[in-house]
Protein backbone atom coordinates (compact mmCIF):
# COMPACT_ATOMS: atom_id res chain seq x y z
CA UNK A 1 0.00 0.00 0.00
CA UNK A 2 1.34 3.40 -0.97
CA UNK A 3 1.87 5.92 1.81
CA UNK A 4 0.66 9.53 1.30
CA UNK A 5 4.27 10.59 0.60
CA UNK A 6 4.91 7.87 -1.98
CA UNK A 7 1.56 8.67 -3.60
CA UNK A 8 2.56 12.31 -3.82
CA UNK A 9 5.96 11.52 -5.32
CA UNK A 10 4.39 9.14 -7.84
CA UNK A 11 2.29 12.03 -9.22
CA UNK A 12 5.37 14.08 -10.15
CA UNK A 13 6.58 13.90 -13.75
CA UNK A 14 9.29 16.14 -15.24
CA UNK A 15 8.06 18.90 -17.57
CA UNK A 16 7.87 17.68 -21.19
CA UNK A 17 10.75 19.03 -23.28
CA UNK A 18 8.48 19.08 -26.35
CA UNK A 19 6.56 21.93 -24.75
CA UNK A 20 9.82 23.83 -24.28
CA UNK A 21 10.43 23.51 -28.02
CA UNK A 22 6.98 24.83 -28.88
CA UNK A 23 7.41 27.80 -26.57
CA UNK A 24 10.81 28.64 -28.04
CA UNK A 25 9.36 28.56 -31.55
CA UNK A 26 6.84 31.20 -30.58
CA UNK A 27 9.44 33.28 -28.76
CA UNK A 28 11.66 33.20 -31.84
CA UNK A 29 8.73 34.41 -33.97
CA UNK A 30 8.25 37.58 -31.89
CA UNK A 31 9.46 40.97 -33.09
CA UNK A 32 12.97 40.81 -31.65
CA UNK A 33 16.24 39.05 -32.39
CA UNK A 34 16.09 35.43 -31.11
CA UNK A 35 17.14 35.19 -27.48
CA UNK A 36 17.48 38.96 -27.08
CA UNK A 37 15.32 39.02 -23.95
CA UNK A 38 17.62 36.51 -22.30
CA UNK A 39 16.35 34.83 -19.18
CA UNK A 40 12.87 36.30 -19.60
CA UNK A 41 12.57 34.01 -22.60
CA UNK A 42 13.86 31.08 -20.54
CA UNK A 43 11.25 31.83 -17.89
CA UNK A 44 8.43 32.05 -20.40
CA UNK A 45 9.38 28.76 -22.05
CA UNK A 46 9.75 27.02 -18.69
CA UNK A 47 6.31 28.24 -17.63
CA UNK A 48 4.68 26.93 -20.82
CA UNK A 49 6.40 23.55 -20.33
CA UNK A 50 5.37 23.34 -16.69
CA UNK A 51 1.73 24.13 -17.46
CA UNK A 52 1.66 22.14 -20.73
CA UNK A 53 -0.50 24.81 -22.32
CA UNK A 54 0.42 26.86 -25.43
CA UNK A 55 -1.00 30.01 -23.77
CA UNK A 56 -1.19 29.29 -20.04
CA UNK A 57 -2.88 31.85 -17.79
CA UNK A 58 -0.96 33.67 -15.07
CA UNK A 59 -3.76 35.44 -13.28
CA UNK A 60 -3.38 34.26 -9.70
CA UNK A 61 -0.13 34.10 -7.74
CA UNK A 62 0.37 33.12 -4.10
CA UNK A 63 3.24 33.31 -1.60
CA UNK A 64 2.89 30.68 1.13
CA UNK A 65 4.79 31.68 4.28
CA UNK A 66 5.38 28.90 6.81
CA UNK A 67 6.13 30.02 10.36
CA UNK A 68 7.78 27.92 13.08
CA UNK A 69 10.11 28.18 16.06
CA UNK A 70 13.37 26.38 16.77
CA UNK A 71 14.62 24.88 20.02
CA UNK A 72 18.23 25.51 19.02
CA UNK A 73 17.66 29.21 19.79
CA UNK A 74 18.35 28.18 23.41
CA UNK A 75 22.01 27.80 22.36
CA UNK A 76 22.30 31.54 21.71
CA UNK A 77 22.64 31.37 17.91
CA UNK A 78 20.34 34.29 16.99
CA UNK A 79 20.47 38.03 17.46
CA UNK A 80 16.71 38.17 18.11
CA UNK A 81 14.54 36.53 20.80
CA UNK A 82 12.17 33.72 19.87
CA UNK A 83 9.02 35.78 20.48
CA UNK A 84 9.78 37.75 17.30
CA UNK A 85 8.47 34.76 15.32
CA UNK A 86 4.89 35.11 16.56
CA UNK A 87 5.09 38.91 16.57
CA UNK A 88 6.06 38.84 12.89
CA UNK A 89 3.16 36.50 12.12
CA UNK A 90 0.83 39.21 13.42
CA UNK A 91 2.69 41.72 11.25
CA UNK A 92 2.15 39.50 8.19
CA UNK A 93 -1.55 39.25 8.97
CA UNK A 94 -1.78 43.05 9.23
CA UNK A 95 0.01 43.45 5.91
CA UNK A 96 2.95 45.39 7.32
CA UNK A 97 5.95 43.17 6.55
CA UNK A 98 8.40 43.21 3.66
CA UNK A 99 6.73 40.20 2.07
CA UNK A 100 3.36 41.94 2.14
CA UNK A 101 4.77 44.97 0.33
CA UNK A 102 6.58 42.97 -2.37
CA UNK A 103 3.65 40.57 -2.82
CA UNK A 104 1.38 43.55 -3.43
CA UNK A 105 3.91 44.78 -5.99
CA UNK A 106 3.72 41.36 -7.69
CA UNK A 107 -0.10 41.25 -7.43
CA UNK A 108 0.24 38.10 -5.35
CA UNK A 109 -1.65 36.86 -2.32
CA UNK A 110 0.14 36.07 0.94
CA UNK A 111 -0.93 32.97 2.85
CA UNK A 112 0.46 32.61 6.37
CA UNK A 113 0.66 29.10 7.82
CA UNK A 114 1.35 28.43 11.52
CA UNK A 115 3.08 25.09 11.17
CA UNK A 116 5.04 25.25 14.42
CA UNK A 117 5.06 28.59 16.23
CA UNK A 118 5.58 28.48 20.00
CA UNK A 119 2.48 30.59 20.61
CA UNK A 120 -1.28 30.12 20.81
CA UNK A 121 -2.82 32.50 18.28
CA UNK A 122 -6.48 31.65 18.69
CA UNK A 123 -8.77 32.39 15.74
CA UNK A 124 -7.01 34.95 13.54
CA UNK A 125 -8.51 36.06 10.23
CA UNK A 126 -6.21 34.97 7.42
CA UNK A 127 -4.07 32.60 9.50
CA UNK A 128 -3.95 28.96 8.38
CA UNK A 129 -3.52 26.89 11.54
CA UNK A 130 -1.62 23.65 10.85
CA UNK A 131 0.53 23.47 13.99
CA UNK A 132 2.48 20.21 14.11
CA UNK A 133 4.29 21.14 17.36
CA UNK A 134 5.21 24.23 19.38
CA UNK A 135 8.51 24.49 17.56
CA UNK A 136 11.32 22.01 17.05
CA UNK A 137 13.53 20.68 19.82
CA UNK A 138 17.15 21.70 20.35
CA UNK A 139 18.99 19.82 17.62
CA UNK A 140 22.31 20.27 19.44
CA UNK A 141 21.03 17.96 22.18
CA UNK A 142 18.34 15.75 20.58
CA UNK A 143 16.66 15.31 17.17
CA UNK A 144 14.89 18.50 16.13
CA UNK A 145 11.78 16.55 15.13
CA UNK A 146 10.52 13.01 15.23
CA UNK A 147 10.33 11.35 11.84
CA UNK A 148 6.55 11.44 12.18
CA UNK A 149 6.54 15.19 12.80
CA UNK A 150 8.80 15.81 9.82
CA UNK A 151 6.48 13.79 7.59
CA UNK A 152 3.37 15.49 8.99
CA UNK A 153 4.83 18.95 8.33
CA UNK A 154 5.89 17.95 4.83
CA UNK A 155 2.37 16.76 4.07
CA UNK A 156 0.98 20.05 5.41
CA UNK A 157 3.03 21.81 2.73
CA UNK A 158 1.72 19.46 0.05
CA UNK A 159 -1.83 20.10 1.26
CA UNK A 160 -1.34 23.86 0.94
CA UNK A 161 -0.11 23.37 -2.64
CA UNK A 162 -3.16 21.25 -3.49
CA UNK A 163 -5.44 23.87 -1.95
CA UNK A 164 -3.76 26.55 -4.07
CA UNK A 165 -4.19 24.54 -7.27
CA UNK A 166 -7.84 23.88 -6.40
CA UNK A 167 -8.23 27.63 -5.83
CA UNK A 168 -6.98 28.39 -9.33
CA UNK A 169 -3.51 29.62 -8.36
CA UNK A 170 -1.18 29.64 -11.36
CA UNK A 171 2.20 30.14 -9.66
CA UNK A 172 3.43 29.59 -6.11
CA UNK A 173 6.25 31.03 -4.05
CA UNK A 174 7.70 29.74 -0.79
CA UNK A 175 8.45 31.91 2.23
CA UNK A 176 9.43 31.41 5.86
CA UNK A 177 9.44 32.94 9.31
CA UNK A 178 11.29 31.45 12.26
CA UNK A 179 13.87 32.99 14.54
CA UNK A 180 16.98 30.81 14.50
CA UNK A 181 16.10 29.06 11.25
CA UNK A 182 19.39 29.80 9.47
CA UNK A 183 20.97 27.32 11.91
CA UNK A 184 19.00 24.25 10.74
CA UNK A 185 19.26 25.50 7.15
CA UNK A 186 23.05 25.57 7.44
CA UNK A 187 23.02 22.12 9.02
CA UNK A 188 20.98 20.79 6.09
CA UNK A 189 23.30 22.53 3.61
CA UNK A 190 26.32 20.84 5.18
CA UNK A 191 24.60 17.46 5.42
CA UNK A 192 23.44 17.40 1.80
CA UNK A 193 26.51 19.03 0.21
CA UNK A 194 29.32 17.58 2.30
CA UNK A 195 30.80 21.07 2.66
CA UNK A 196 32.30 22.21 6.00
CA UNK A 197 29.82 23.88 8.32
CA UNK A 198 31.94 27.04 8.43
CA UNK A 199 31.62 27.37 4.64
CA UNK A 200 27.81 27.26 4.60
CA UNK A 201 27.00 29.18 7.79
CA UNK A 202 26.26 32.88 7.68
CA UNK A 203 25.32 35.58 10.12
CA UNK A 204 21.55 35.23 9.84
CA UNK A 205 19.95 38.24 11.47
CA UNK A 206 23.33 39.93 11.92
CA UNK A 207 25.27 38.13 14.66
CA UNK A 208 28.76 39.15 15.78
CA UNK A 209 31.95 37.17 15.05
CA UNK A 210 31.97 35.42 18.41
CA UNK A 211 28.33 34.35 18.05
CA UNK A 212 29.01 33.14 14.50
CA UNK A 213 31.86 30.93 15.75
CA UNK A 214 29.57 29.58 18.46
CA UNK A 215 26.83 28.95 15.86
CA UNK A 216 29.27 26.93 13.73
CA UNK A 217 30.26 24.90 16.79
CA UNK A 218 26.60 24.23 17.65
CA UNK A 219 25.87 22.97 14.14
CA UNK A 220 28.98 20.78 14.15
CA UNK A 221 27.90 19.35 17.49
CA UNK A 222 24.44 18.54 16.11
CA UNK A 223 25.84 16.86 13.01
CA UNK A 224 28.29 14.83 15.09
CA UNK A 225 25.49 13.82 17.45
CA UNK A 226 22.98 12.72 14.79
CA UNK A 227 25.23 11.76 11.84
CA UNK A 228 22.41 12.46 9.34
CA UNK A 229 22.45 10.36 6.19
CA UNK A 230 21.75 12.47 3.06
CA UNK A 231 20.39 9.32 1.40
CA UNK A 232 17.62 9.41 4.02
CA UNK A 233 16.24 12.91 3.40
CA UNK A 234 13.32 12.57 5.78
CA UNK A 235 15.61 11.36 8.54
CA UNK A 236 18.03 14.20 7.90
CA UNK A 237 15.17 16.70 7.99
CA UNK A 238 14.00 15.24 11.31
CA UNK A 239 17.46 15.29 12.86
CA UNK A 240 18.55 18.84 12.07
CA UNK A 241 15.69 20.54 10.22
CA UNK A 242 12.65 22.56 11.15
CA UNK A 243 8.90 22.52 10.68
CA UNK A 244 8.76 25.45 8.24
CA UNK A 245 11.55 23.89 6.17
CA UNK A 246 9.55 20.65 6.05
CA UNK A 247 6.45 22.60 5.02
CA UNK A 248 8.37 24.24 2.18
CA UNK A 249 9.65 20.85 1.01
CA UNK A 250 6.08 19.61 0.89
CA UNK A 251 4.90 22.73 -0.92
CA UNK A 252 7.53 22.08 -3.60
CA UNK A 253 6.39 18.49 -4.05
CA UNK A 254 2.75 19.53 -4.14
CA UNK A 255 3.43 22.27 -6.67
CA UNK A 256 5.25 19.81 -8.92
CA UNK A 257 2.43 17.27 -8.62
CA UNK A 258 -0.03 20.01 -9.57
CA UNK A 259 2.13 21.28 -12.48
CA UNK A 260 2.70 24.70 -10.97
CA UNK A 261 6.01 26.56 -10.84
CA UNK A 262 7.51 27.14 -7.41
CA UNK A 263 9.54 30.32 -6.97
CA UNK A 264 12.22 29.69 -4.37
CA UNK A 265 13.23 32.41 -1.96
CA UNK A 266 16.61 32.32 -0.23
CA UNK A 267 18.50 30.22 2.28
CA UNK A 268 15.61 28.71 4.25
CA UNK A 269 13.36 27.95 1.28
CA UNK A 270 16.27 26.39 -0.62
CA UNK A 271 16.98 24.14 2.37
CA UNK A 272 13.46 22.82 1.83
CA UNK A 273 14.31 22.27 -1.83
CA UNK A 274 17.33 20.15 -0.85
CA UNK A 275 14.98 17.81 0.99
CA UNK A 276 12.29 17.85 -1.71
CA UNK A 277 14.61 16.99 -4.59
CA UNK A 278 16.27 14.18 -2.65
CA UNK A 279 12.78 12.72 -2.23
CA UNK A 280 11.64 13.43 -5.80
CA UNK A 281 14.32 14.46 -8.30
CA UNK A 282 11.62 14.92 -10.97
CA UNK A 283 10.42 18.02 -9.09
CA UNK A 284 13.54 19.93 -10.21
CA UNK A 285 11.89 21.15 -13.40
CA UNK A 286 9.25 23.04 -11.42
CA UNK A 287 11.70 25.10 -9.35
CA UNK A 288 12.76 28.64 -10.22
CA UNK A 289 15.47 30.17 -8.04
CA UNK A 290 14.27 33.74 -7.70
CA UNK A 291 17.43 35.24 -6.23
CA UNK A 292 20.76 34.55 -4.60
CA UNK A 293 20.88 35.30 -0.89
CA UNK A 294 24.00 36.80 0.69
CA UNK A 295 23.97 33.85 3.11
CA UNK A 296 27.17 32.01 2.06
CA UNK A 297 25.56 28.58 2.10
CA UNK A 298 22.90 29.61 -0.40
CA UNK A 299 25.27 29.45 -3.35
CA UNK A 300 26.32 25.95 -2.29
CA UNK A 301 22.67 24.91 -2.14
CA UNK A 302 21.96 26.32 -5.61
CA UNK A 303 25.00 24.51 -7.02
CA UNK A 304 23.86 21.21 -5.47
CA UNK A 305 20.41 21.70 -6.99
CA UNK A 306 21.72 22.88 -10.36
CA UNK A 307 19.74 26.13 -10.20
CA UNK A 308 20.75 29.55 -11.51
CA UNK A 309 19.21 32.49 -9.61
CA UNK A 310 17.38 35.16 -11.58
CA UNK A 311 18.86 38.11 -9.67
CA UNK A 312 21.41 38.95 -6.99
CA UNK A 313 20.22 41.97 -5.04
CA UNK A 314 22.23 41.28 -1.85
CA UNK A 315 19.04 40.29 0.00
CA UNK A 316 18.80 38.12 3.12
CA UNK A 317 15.42 38.91 4.70
CA UNK A 318 13.59 35.70 3.90
CA UNK A 319 9.79 35.72 4.31
CA UNK A 320 9.50 35.00 0.57
CA UNK A 321 10.60 38.52 -0.42
CA UNK A 322 13.02 37.39 -3.12
CA UNK A 323 10.47 34.90 -4.42
CA UNK A 324 7.88 37.68 -4.71
CA UNK A 325 10.28 39.60 -6.93
CA UNK A 326 10.68 36.40 -8.95
CA UNK A 327 6.91 36.31 -9.44
CA UNK A 328 7.13 39.83 -10.89
CA UNK A 329 9.77 38.65 -13.36
CA UNK A 330 7.69 35.61 -14.25
CA UNK A 331 4.76 37.94 -14.95
CA UNK A 332 6.97 40.06 -17.21
CA UNK A 333 8.11 36.95 -19.09
CA UNK A 334 4.54 35.76 -19.46
CA UNK A 335 3.41 39.11 -20.86
CA UNK A 336 6.25 39.09 -23.41
CA UNK A 337 5.19 35.61 -24.51
CA UNK A 338 1.45 36.32 -24.71
CA UNK A 339 1.25 40.00 -25.71
CA UNK A 340 4.20 40.72 -27.98
CA UNK A 341 3.44 40.67 -31.72
CA UNK A 342 5.00 38.19 -34.10
CA UNK A 343 6.84 39.38 -37.20
CA UNK A 344 3.89 38.24 -39.31
CA UNK A 345 1.32 40.02 -37.13
CA UNK A 346 3.28 43.27 -37.10
CA UNK A 347 4.23 43.22 -40.77
CA UNK A 348 7.90 43.47 -39.83
CA UNK A 349 10.57 41.85 -42.00
CA UNK A 350 12.45 39.03 -40.34
CA UNK A 351 16.21 38.57 -40.25
CA UNK A 352 17.73 37.92 -43.66
CA UNK A 353 18.73 34.37 -44.41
Amino acid sequence: MLTPLTQLIAQIEPPDSAWLGRARERLDSLTKPPGSLGRLEELAAAYVAIRQDPFPPLDKKRVVVFAADHGVVAEGVSAYPQEVTYQMVYNFLRGGAGINVLARHAAAQVEVVDIGVNHDFGPEPGLISRKVAYGSRNMAREPALTREQALEALLVGAERARAAVDDGVDALAAGDMGIGNTTPAAALAAAFSGRPVSAVTGRGTGIADTVWSHKVAVINRALLLHKPDPNDPLGTLAAVGGLEIAGIAGLILGAAAGRRPLLLDGFIATAGALVALRLAPAAAGYLIAAHRSVEPGHLTMLEVLGLKPLVNLQMRLGEGTGAALGLSLLQAAHRIYTEMATFAEAGVAEKSA
